[in-house]
């Protein structure tokens, strides 16, 4: 079902309310004809533009933060399970029920992804009781734990957020002071923890650390955090987005009204006059107004629900999240139940990203037109540096695999070598026949099946991830045939 824009509005009679495609629309006023013409058809002032006509223009710039977020998803939530254990470390085995946590399909191996990032996760041994029935041999458990740049990485990062703990908090009691009973479920919270920067283990630090500004207690829907204070200087939305200057010579006022948009964004003209007129309309403040202070489906509601949307998206880290993250909130910030719709409306103020599993949503004043983050977080260098780890990563596979290929040269090269020289010892009596003095240079022997077998048997036993290809033999004089 496509739905039409809401444009009523309370100051303004002669505006529309939103209306369904499977009802006639009906004007709300008639303009009274005085010469009785028939002819002529009331004028309807509605503006309806249907949401299913809508496409969303992708952004390139804005679509290159995603995948990099999807690239370090695996890393992020195996850290946080690592860091969660006393000893920082966990067994393969144990790790393996952890799958659909850490969004592995079944086909894909957990060792695979393990050594794609070298750089930050490392596997070793420990040794394992023993048990009845192995009570004579000595067995070993692989595990996985933090290289020691990413450990101390980890480090830095609960160092910095400590000390960021009274932004984080104040960042925390804006979200309680924008939920309509000023408090949010523990289960839903826990969606918006890492785009907020919060720790993990935020329930137990930020709230014993601040009980003046938020508590947990228990209601009929589970455990919650709830707002103790309430803070007059904190109840301050967002700046209106400014328009950019055209760079006129004469500094006079616009004949037309102009629309702030992303580079490469055209809409349709009925799209742009709604957008416009919700644009004159006067701000509403999100924090002292609630979603019964305006009548259902009508222009004010719309645009307190972009204002409360804007607020969230301003206290992220990067100044987005996901959408489904934003649906389990709609009851608690007055949200429309198709919120997706009105973010896909707004492009002026939203901008949609299609990459990955879900769908992300960006503030669009929160980045330039090349995509670079406006404002960044303190927290955002850790990100950075931890990219610079990954890349590491990439070039240490890169070089391990340009190595195992160059062992793969010099070993086929050796065997050839190998072969000649065979074939220049061997007296066939060819010399003494024909008189010439080095035939060896010209002479081809291809060699025996048996060698070939065994040659390819050697190449085949390469292993990718093991540094030493030379085996020694049992008297430690060298390298030993390949079997």
């Amino acid at each position: 079902m496509a739905l039409s824009l809401p444009v009523s509005s309370q100051k303004n009679k002669h505006a529309m309310s939103l209306q369904s495609d499977f009802l006639p629309l009906k004007p709300l006023w008639i303009p009274y004809n005085r010469n009785g013409s028939k002819n002529r058809k009331p004028k309807n002032l509605s503006i309806s533009v249907s949401c299913s006509s809508l496409k969303i223009v992708r952004s390139p710039s804005l679509d290159k933060h995603v995948v990099k977020q999807n690239k370090i998803r695996f890393i992020q939530k195996l850290k946080t399970l690592l860091l969660s254990k006393p000893k920082h470390y966990m067994p393969i085995h144990v790790l393996s029920k952890c799958r659909s946590y850490l969004s592995l399909s079944k086909p894909r191996s957990l060792l695979s992804m393990i050594y794609r990032y070298p750089s930050i996760f490392e596997l070793f041994r420990i040794p394992t009781p023993p048990t009845p029935f192995n009570a004579t041999k000595s067995c070993t458990q692989l595990c996985v734990r933090l290289t020691p740049a990413a450990a101390a990485l980890a480090t830095q990062e609960s160092n910095l957020r400590s000390a960021m703990s009274a932004t984080l908090a104040t960042r925390l009691q804006k979200l309680l002071m924008l939920s309509s009973h000023r408090r949010l479920l523990l289960t839903k919270l826990v969606h918006l923890i890492p785009d907020l920067g919060l720790p993990p283990n935020f329930r137990s630090r930020l709230c014993n650390d601040h009980p003046d500004k938020f508590k947990a207690v228990d209601t009929s829907y589970g455990r919650a955090l709830e707002l103790v204070s309430w803070d007059p200087h904190l109840a301050n939305p967002l700046p209106s987005p400014e328009v950019q200057s055209l760079g006129l010579i004469v500094d006079r006022p616009l004949k037309f009204k102009h629309l702030r948009l992303r580079k490469g964004l055209n809409l349709k003209r009925r799209h742009r006059d709604f957008l416009i007129k919700l644009q004159e309309l006067p701000d509403v403040c999100p924090y002292r107004t609630s979603v019964g202070d305006f009548p259902k489906e009508s222009m004010e509601a719309e645009k307190r629900a972009c204002s409360v949307v804007r607020e969230v998206l301003g206290m992220m880290v990067e100044k987005r999240t996901l959408v489904d993250h934003l649906t389990h909130f709609r009851t608690d910030f007055g949200l429309p139940n198709k919120l997706r719709g009105m973010l896909v409306r707004h492009p002026e103020l939203f901008y949609i990203s299609l990459k990955g599993e879900r769908d992300s949503v960006f503030l669009v004043e929160g980045y330039c037109d090349k995509g670079t983050l406006l404002e960044k977080d303190e927290t955002s260098v850790i990100k950075e540096q931890l990219m610079g780890l990954v890349r590491e990563g990439k070039r240490m596979r890169q070089d391990r695999r340009n190595q195992s290929i160059n062992n793969e040269v010099v070993s086929y090269v050796a065997t050839i070598d190998d072969h000649i020289d065979d074939d220049d010892d061997t007296e066939d009596g060819l010399d003494s026949l024909l008189n010439f003095e080095d035939i060896g240079g010209d002479y081809e022997d291809f060699g025996s099946d048996e060698e070939d077998d065994e040659y390819y048997l050697s190449r085949e036993g390469i292993n990718f991830w093991i540094a030493d290809g030379n085996v020694v033999n049992s008297e430690g004089k060298g390298a030993s045939e390949p079997w």
